[in-house]
């Protein structure tokens, strides 16, 4: 990494402490004096007396509130919004999400030196396979980033397997950035062409949506066959549309890099205590230094963990570990807790299995039925040898039903989404 991006994480503990507790004063005075809904919720907080042991003591923002309240949440007049964002809310009604010109830079800052950590330069050309439009913002802050670092970008967005073909072909990205399965497919269809991807200049996949590792670092089987099929280094970033904050790995591969001076992160329990470094929980994100709709303590949803050792890379601010999966999405299974990444995991390691999907439902009140729906390529693998591989490392024999690949991937594939739903919560409150 050059000198220019050697910023504020390189530096030692307590000069990071330092600035965190004057940034995170800075944006308790911005949101008690322009925020609606911090106006209200926090009226009378001293806010001198502040500092990062005691942004326990705050009270949580989650997506039911920013849902419910949504303009409140606005702090700064209409007129200075210049880009707007539709985020899924909790009953499934999209929320919008308001940026400033200076959110936007913020952002284009963050994925610049998040891009940066990964290696790329201004002799990088990018190409971008998550869309730029549909009131995304991905697309958006992955292509500012790009062009901060000062690459080249190719948005060719949600297109088909044959158009990323014709355009890898014709103008050689060395990045490609999207989501981890349609990687996958898309180094699958280059060989079905007689392209080799190990053989057409990608050295690097930035893997955005899902999880590549698992929590010791180890790549999922779906990292293994990225590594497999494209032979380039593989780096794993994690955002949100509402905290305009991502955690992106290095070189090192070891955790997503915390950018002290945009945020402040927390892993919490189910009763919101602040948990020590190395335990899984949720993820809270305190952004700072954001105008439009500035948040305190916004719980994410997904379930990871802190590491606060140096990287091998030089920094020295705190580091998120993989997600391990959503809170919601957790599974408790005759006695076993577990979540649907653990798995897919298990599944991914069958070659005999295609395609899949798991459905989930809530037949007794203290254990959830798991039914998981598989499509074979090797019709002498039962649904019996499936169960007995996920009993053997889940403790769960949850119910296998094979069926036809191409009625598991109505079920699975989604026009509007490179993501593959495999998780279908049938469970009602």
């Amino acid at each position: 990494m050059t000198e220019k991006f050697r910023g504020i994480e390189f530096a030692g503990p307590e000069e990071i402490r330092d600035l965190q507790e004057k940034l995170l004063k800075e944006h308790l005075r911005y949101i008690t004096a322009h925020s609606p809904y911090y106006v209200r919720l926090l009226s009378g907080t001293d806010i001198d007396s502040v500092n990062l042991d005691s942004l326990s003591s705050f009270p949580f923002t989650d997506k039911a509130a920013i849902e419910a309240y949504n303009d409140d949440f606005l702090a700064v007049p209409m007129s200075k919004i210049v880009d707007i964002v539709m985020s899924s809310g909790t009953t499934g009604k999209p929320t919008r999400i308001l940026y400033t010109e200076n959110d936007l830079r913020r952002l284009a800052y963050n994925e610049e030196i998040s891009l940066a950590g990964c290696g790329l330069t201004q002799d990088d050309v990018v190409l971008l396979t998550c869309t730029i439009d549909r009131c995304f913002i991905a697309g958006l802050a992955y292509y500012s980033g790009a062009r901060s670092v000062g690459a080249a970008v190719i948005r060719n967005g949600i297109s088909s397997m044959a158009s990323h073909g014709e355009v890898i072909r014709r103008m050689r990205p060395t990045v490609i950035v999207g989501v981890p399965t349609l990687l996958l497919k898309l180094g699958q269809f280059l060989q079905s062409q007689d392209i080799n991807p190990r053989e057409i200049g990608v050295t690097t996949l930035v893997c955005i949506g899902e999880p590549v590792r698992d929590k010791k670092f180890s790549l999922l089987k779906i990292g293994e066959y990225l590594e497999e099929i494209w032979g380039a280094n593989i780096f794993s970033t994690y955002a949100s549309s509402e905290t305009i904050t991502s955690f992106c790995e290095c070189d090192a591969m070891s955790g997503g890099h915390l950018h002290p001076d945009l945020a402040i992160a927390e892993i919490v329990d189910d009763d919101g205590r602040v948990l020590p470094y190395g335990e899984i929980g949720e993820v809270v994100v305190t952004p700072l230094a954001i105008e439009g709709m500035p948040l305190l303590r916004f719980k994410t949803g997904d379930m990871s963990f802190l590491i606060d050792e140096s990287c091998a890379c030089g920094r020295k601010s705190l580091r998120l570990g993989p997600i391990v999966g959503r809170k919601k999405h957790m599974i408790k299974c005759r006695g076993t807790t577990l979540y649907p990444n653990a798995i897919h995991s298990v599944l991914d390691e069958i070659r005999e299995i295609g395609e899949y999907y798991l459905e989930v439902t809530n037949d007794f009140d203290l254990s959830d039925r798991v039914k998981i729906y598989v499509s074979v390529n090797d019709r002498s693998y039962s649904a019996e040898n499936i169960m007995d591989k996920l009993q053997a490392h889940l403790r769960i024999r949850p119910d296998v039903i094979i069926a036809s690949e191409e009625s598991i991937r109505k079920e699975v594939c989604s026009e509007n989404s490179r993501k593959l739903t495999r998780f279908k919560d049938r469970r009602t409150s």
